[in-house]
């Protein structure tokens, strides 16, 4: 079962191009189900049976993991033995009738305009020290929010892929998707900025091509882009959030600018329409909210 695995794992990378994380996290919970199904007997996979995988997910229930956690580990079932089946390591699909608990629909987190203005303009301000790690900053926030990338995206951002004086940003997304989203004035600053005078005092022969590189000259990853902008929200006294959270932010306020449907879809990226159309139900949301706070017959 271990092979099958692996096997399962290569598929996810190089067939279907998902993204290193979901192919960390489809790979673990598939592990956690075959250890479950061995300590129940099951020495192969033809002897996993539907029961084997309900009483799994029983068992993950219990231990209080929350619903989306049950969801995405039933997918990841799914998908194995969907897999399995296919490639003939199982004579029948055992998770074809596996049910998945129901998410709550849950709308992003957003900040008003505002509050995103004054996160940016704290990293700016900040910036004004010249130092590479506070230019890094404002250029990882201008870009997140400006072009409404994702934080693996951006990390995986070279200097080719900036195009500054067109004020597009190339990127690979899901499932090795490219796209070409553009961005602002404010953000084509900070990156200049930053390739002039932030950039070339860290970089080293291990930087690569990386356009945002660490102290020590690596690439910057996601996890060091999303403490900068925890510290960035700090600073400037609003609401804390993440970088997917600019990226909400992004897609909600040109939504609420004017922009249709198709066009935020492009730039963010989604292969889905319905994806995108959350963020109208955000828009929507916070009307409302305006609507009864404010007038009378509310």
């Amino acid at each position: 079962m271990a092979v099958a695995l692996d096997d399962f794992a290569a598929h996810l990378a190089v067939d279907r191009g998902v993204s290193e994380h979901t192919v960390r996290a489809y790979a673990g919970d598939v592990a956690d189900l075959l250890r479950h199904a061995a300590a129940e007997g099951a020495a192969t996979l033809d002897a996993v049976r539907l029961s084997t995988l309900r009483s799994w997910l029983t068992e993950l229930s219990e231990r209080g993991l929350a619903r989306a956690t049950l969801a995405r580990r039933g997918a990841a079932a799914r998908a194995f033995f969907d897999w399995a089946r296919t490639t003939g390591r199982v004579a029948a699909d055992p998770s074809a009738r596996l049910a998945s608990p129901r998410v709550p629909r849950t709308l992003p987190t957003v900040l008003a305009v505002d509050a995103a203005a004054r996160l940016l303009d704290a990293a700016r301000a900040a910036a004004d020290d010249g130092t590479p790690a506070r230019l890094r900053e404002w250029a990882a926030a201008e870009l997140l929010y400006g072009a409404g990338i994702r934080v693996g995206e951006l990390s995986g951002v070279d200097v080719d892929d900036v195009d500054l004086d067109g004020r597009t940003v190339r990127v690979l997304g899901k499932g090795d998707k490219d796209r070409v989203v553009p961005f602002g004035v404010p953000a084509a600053r900070a990156v200049r900025r930053w390739l002039e005078a932030g950039r070339p005092a860290v970089v080293t022969a291990r930087s690569g091509a990386a356009l945002l590189v660490g102290d020590r000259g690596g690439r910057w990853g996601p996890r060091q882009v999303r403490d900068a902008v925890h510290r960035l929200a700090a600073a400037a006294g609003v609401e804390d959030v993440a970088p997917h959270d600019l990226r909400h932010s992004a897609a909600t306020h040109l939504l609420a600018g004017g922009s249709d449907l198709r066009s935020v879809q492009e730039i963010l990226g989604h292969s889905s329409l319905a994806t995108t159309q959350r963020y109208t139900h955000v828009t929507a949301e916070r009307l409302r909210s305006s609507f009864e706070q404010a007038f009378p017959r509310a």
